[in-house]
């Protein structure tokens, strides 16, 4: 059995995001390093917690773009040294979330993220890091309490990092923070969310407790995300889509599949990756049927479905009802980049937790069959 541990002082309730301050100062941070992209800046949410973190100022990095890189990683370092950081705080979606982790390892390990990258058995390289508080202003990754870190390097390619260490002191789940949020990405980052619930359900890793919290995340989502997305305002909703995200980064630790070893280099070419699982993982359940029965029966009741439903139509039809993409090439994806997507996902990490083995000419069959 994996190992089963949960790491995060979690505040969840609608303005929670007011204890920001309390916990800084619990933590004995004096000048944080505040992580956050331009248009959480923009809805007024940034100035929210810069409220709530008085008397204390924190140093404000707002050039998080949306899949995270190398260079803003770079940025955030020199400002780390150069204004004497001590802590990082992570305010938006999964990609400030990700970035905040990538500089918590680099501030207090050095070298470059790609000494870390999981291809290469970083994951033992790394020890513990900078203080951390995560602060999702989306209802999708559950990064706040995930282990990991994604981030395109330079060269473009990405670059995994997973660790316990790398998890965050203290999360402020704060589902006020979600009432703004388009409907558009309210759709994509949901569909993460309940994706995390269906692909850790279906791994053959043994992890019960995992298994309950993915399928509490997947019926909290097939329920509210629609709701979420017709109605912004629905405070239920937004609560329990806020919830249902936490849930799916709580259960990864029983790991994930094909859908997201394809997301993984489909990234490199800056496509949300919600909008990608949301393509890709209905043709996943269908290669997956026959090899995951009993769990796609559970997945069934947890999505009020009949016992003879196909959740791969279920999933195409959700999709398509949220408003979402259904094909990759809506995305501008070329039909000849595929056979090389197929090969980087056949050595993704996560191919190996899938419950049907598939190749590099499996991955180029789905792979066409999402274009």
């Amino acid at each position: 059995m994996p190992l089963i541990q949960y790491l995060s002082r979690i505040h969840f309730d609608f303005g929670a995001i007011a204890g920001l301050g309390d916990e800084i100062v619990r933590l004995g941070l004096k000048r944080p390093l505040l992580v956050t992209d331009a248009g959480v800046a923009d809805a007024g949410i940034l100035q929210r917690a810069l409220d709530a973190a008085r008397p204390l100022d924190p140093v404000v990095y707002d050039g998080t773009t949306e899949n995270p890189t190398e260079r803003s990683l770079l940025d955030c370092i020199e400002i780390w040294n150069e204004r004497g950081c001590d802590g990082v705080i992570a305010l938006g979606g999964g990609s400030p979330i990700d970035l905040a982790k990538a500089v918590a390892l680099l501030a207090s390990h050095g070298g470059s993220l790609a000494d870390y990258n999981v291809k290469q058995g970083g994951s033992d390289r790394i020890g513990k890091v900078a203080r951390q508080i995560a602060i999702p202003t989306a209802a999708g990754t559950g990064a706040e309490v995930g282990r990991a870190c994604v981030m395109s390097l330079l060269d473009g390619s990405k670059c995994v990092a997973v660790n316990l260490n790398m998890v965050a002191d203290v999360v402020i789940c704060d589902p006020e923070l979600t009432l703004s949020l388009p409907s558009r990405l309210t759709a994509a980052t949901g569909i993460d969310a309940l994706s995390h619930g269906i692909e850790t359900y279906c791994s053959p890793l043994e992890n019960p407790p995992a298994a309950a919290i993915a399928l509490d995340a997947v019926r909290r989502a097939a329920k509210w995300l629609p709701v979420a997305v017709q109605d912004g305002s629905n405070r239920e909703a937004r609560w329990e889509m806020m919830m249902a995200a936490l849930m799916g980064g709580m259960c990864l630790q029983k790991a994930l599949g094909a859908a997201h070893a394809m997301a993984t280099p489909l990234g490199e070419l800056h496509l949300h990756h919600g909008t990608l699982i949301g393509i890709l993982l209905p043709h996943v359940l269908r290669f997956n049927a026959g090899h995951a029965d009993l769990a796609y029966a559970d997945l069934r009741g947890a999505a009020s479905l009949p016992e003879d439903a196909d959740l791969h139509v279920w999933l195409t039809e959700f999709v398509s009802g949220l408003g979402l993409p259904a094909r990759l090439a809506e995305l501008g994806v070329a039909a000849d980049v595929l056979p090389e997507i197929a090969e980087k996902a056949s050595k993704d990490h996560l191919a190996k937790t899938n419950p049907r083995p598939a190749g590099p000419e499996d991955y180029l069959t789905l792979l066409r069959e999402a274009h």
